[in-house]
């Protein structure tokens, strides 16, 4: 069934589905905003709600049962909706996007059947030929932490407030689905108030505050070269912007630099297209050493082995002469810093793609040792019975 997905949090949205994680601000309530009855739809209600818990951007694949749900999220003027080539890449936007926010309640919002075909026995298009439904639910079941089907007006209202508030309070994903008929539909109860709920304050500790920061300004001052990573437990402390502040104050280019092998990238390739459509000046290093080196050190095998591409031709024909990109092939090390001084010079403001030609066995010697110990946990004989 069709998907759209989102993130929640300060600028973020949903996409395909629709995805959405919480936004780092102080407790309060959903504010409440007043809708006409004639604006009083289901779409507009959904479209509405994301707004107001700070969603601004959207990542969506249209498809047979979203189309009129669509039409009132890009409706929406505080939505920005980024389309997407695929639903997995959709997925991984969103995703990331929602890290990057600082929290992680992911809203995934999907196209259902029409309401009427519940129950009827029929057998649909964008099933598995079997007249139950619910085998899309079953599926998010285990890797979300509240589900809402959404078939009737009568308690959609309900579904989708809670559905949304328990993502907020828990920071995790969750689940809805609207059968593709409701989303233009008006409804009474869409004008009303959200479902009330509030986020608990975070409270931390003054004096372990304070050391924290003494002894990191220490750290940072001694540093020659400081380099800042973000771990996950910066998302869990709701820290995120007061990462990017220290990173302003230390005068970093937070500009965002992805290093990614020619496997993963050949899942992947087609939303560079939606990278260069939104303007996004990243710096894409492609490591082609042709094929899965990871698995080559754990377990070599001719499976490991990809067909080679041109993948800086392919970016060229992605770009085709509309948006702003720029692509190298580089093969030494000298051709590498020429590569960088290109990219953080004269293209800063574009999208840089640059692949890096590699030996297959030019590795670390940490992966080795990595692929040794994978290997041989891997391959541990059974237990005597």
């Amino acid at each position: 069934m069709d998907t759209k997905i989102g993130a929640v949090d300060g600028p973020v949205k949903p996409s395909t589905g629709d995805i959405g994680y919480l936004p780092s601000k102080p407790a309060h309530p959903i504010e409440p905003a007043v809708a006409s009855t004639c604006e009083a739809t289901l779409g507009r209600h959904l479209a509405r709600r994301l707004v107001q818990i700070g969603v601004s951007d959207v990542f969506t694949v249209p498809g047979d049962f979203n189309l009129t749900l669509l039409d009132h999220l890009i409706a929406e003027p505080g939505l920005t909706n980024v389309g997407c080539c695929n639903e997995l890449n959709a997925g991984y936007a969103a995703d990331g996007y929602a890290r990057s926010r600082g929290n992680l309640p992911v809203i995934f919002i999907v196209g259902g059947p029409n309401s009427n075909d519940y129950g009827t026995n029929r057998i649909l298009h964008h099933t598995i030929g079997l007249p139950d439904f619910s085998q899309e639910l079953r599926c998010f079941q285990t890797v979300t932490c509240y589900q809402a089907v959404v078939n009737n007006l009568e308690d959609a209202h309900e579904q989708i407030d809670t559905a949304i508030s328990t993502s907020l309070k828990e920071s995790k994903p969750v689940y809805i689905s609207i059968s593709c008929n409701l989303s233009g539909v008006p409804h009474p109860t869409f004008s009303r108030e959200p479902v009330p709920f509030f986020l608990s304050p975070r409270l931390s500790n003054k004096m372990g505050l304070e050391a924290a920061v003494e002894a990191t300004a220490n750290f940072l001052n001694k540093a020659v070269k400081p380099v800042l990573v973000g771990g996950p437990k910066i998302r869990v402390a709701k820290a995120g912007e007061a990462f990017v502040d220290l990173a302003d104050a230390c005068g970093y280019n937070k500009r965002v630099i992805a290093f990614i092998g020619d496997g993963s990238f050949q899942v992947t390739a087609q939303d560079v297209s939606t990278m260069i459509r939104c303007g996004q000046n990243t710096i894409i290093f492609l490591i082609n050493n042709g094929g899965y080196t990871i698995e080559v050190e754990i377990h070599d095998g001719p499976y490991n082995v990809i067909k080679n591409w041109n993948y800086t031709g392919l970016v060229d024909a992605i770009h085709n002469g509309d948006g702003k990109c720029w692509t190298s092939k580089v093969t030494c090390e000298e051709e590498l810093t020429e590569a960088i001084k290109t990219a953080t010079g004269p293209k800063k403001d574009s999208l840089c793609f640059i692949e890096v030609i590699a030996h297959k066995d030019d590795t670390s010697k940490e992966l080795l040792e990595w692929g040794s110990r994978v290997s041989a946990a891997n391959s541990r004989p059974p237990n005597p019975q």
